[in-house]
């Protein structure tokens, strides 16, 4: 571990000094090259400089133990630094773990309703309104690109942008199966009925990570449709575009102006496409896609949401937490930051730092 900071220190170092060269100044490409790759260091070396700190105040306070009048006072001390010591270790563990490179990106989120009929569309809403309670939590910006919802005020289907610096990091634990057991407020002899949801998180794509030329798209305009729930603008200027080698199909009807609409829909089409040649890059999209949301079926959860009992299950960390209200009101990070420390957890043991 020694070793991998110590290299890690001096880039840091190679970075700061390229930075302040006239050239590269001068380059604004490169500069703002080095200095995203210097940002991306920063934690590691102010965790490195506070443990090596901390190391020292050690040493200073095994000194102090020789001093017979000052011996109670470095035991405490030394007893106080030896776990802080410990804790700032596997901080440091952490920080060499592989990092997911798309982790800083913001995201399209999909959601569409799958087994239960109505209800399951009732869920999608009940589903995108706790997305949206929870991206304002976490000062993210939430925009709808496309919704089509029912009479009932439930959702055929969802496409939103989740704009923010670590939204990927936070968000990609929700793809999957959302199961719901609840009594429907379409069940009139008040059974309890199990639907489903899926959700797919996708990282955005920037302009840089693939050209698409232009000569490759269908672009149509059309009325925006739907019953007017509290997402739709109803306008003369939704957006559809086609690509033609693919055939993905990207639309959006949220947004007054049409190059507004035109704007968002390249967003997620840009996306759905990066996705997709990463995907094929390992000759693993179909099955990606099936992992990422199954077939819809209710036996395939990631987690279960119980009104009955008022309990939330994540099923991939066999967590329960008995305040379903809050957790569908947005107040999602117990949940994310479980499922991060349990990835980190499995990271380190694959890993073996």
């Amino acid at each position: 571990m020694k070793e991998q900071f110590e290299r890690i220190m001096d880039r840091w170092q190679e970075l700061s000094a390229a930075i302040g060269e006239p050239e590269v100044i001068a380059s604004q490409e490169q500069y703002q090259r080095l200095l995203k790759e210097r940002a991306v260091l920063v934690p590691q070396v102010e965790a490195w400089e506070r443990y090596l700190q901390l190391q020292q105040h050690l040493s200073e306070a095994e000194e102090m133990l020789r001093d017979p009048e000052l011996r109670g006072m470095a035991e405490e001390e030394q007893k106080r630094l030896t776990i802080q010591l410990v804790e700032a270790e596997g901080e440091l563990r952490l920080l060499l773990l592989p990092r997911d490179p798309d982790d800083d990106r913001s995201v399209i989120l999909e959601i569409r309703p799958s087994a239960g009929g109505e209800e399951s569309a009732l869920f999608a809403a009940d589903l995108c309104r706790m997305y949206e309670h929870y991206a304002q939590r976490r000062g993210y910006r939430f925009e709808p690109v496309s919704i089509s919802d029912t009479e009932l005020g439930g959702l055929k289907s969802a496409v939103i942008a989740v704009s923010g610096s670590d939204a990927y990091a936070r968000f990609k634990f929700e793809s999957g199966v959302h199961r719901v057991q609840r009594v429907p407020v379409t069940e009139a002899s008040g059974r309890k009925q199990t639907s489903t949801c899926t959700v797919a998180v996708l990282p955005e794509a920037e302009d840089i990570d693939l050209v698409i030329d232009p000569k490759e798209l269908r672009i149509d305009t059309y009325r925006a449709s739907g019953h007017g729930g509290q997402y739709i603008n109803r306008t003369d200027s939704a957006v559809r575009i086609t690509h033609l080698p693919t055939g993905l199909v990207a639309t959006c009807q949220d947004q007054k102006s049409q190059l507004k609409n035109r704007e968002q829909a390249m967003k997620v089409l840009r996306s759905r496409l990066m996705e997709k040649m990463r995907s094929e890059a390992d000759a693993a999209y179909a099955q990606r896609r099936r992992l990422q949301v199954g077939t819809g079926d209710r036996s395939e959860r990631i987690r279960t949401y119980n009104f009955h009992e008022g309990r939330v299950t994540d099923h991939r960390i066999g967590l329960t937490l008995y305040r379903i209200d809050d957790i569908m009101n947005g107040d999602l990070d117990e949940l994310v930051d479980a499922l991060r420390a349990a990835e980190q957890a499995e990271l380190l043991r694959q890993s073996g730092i």
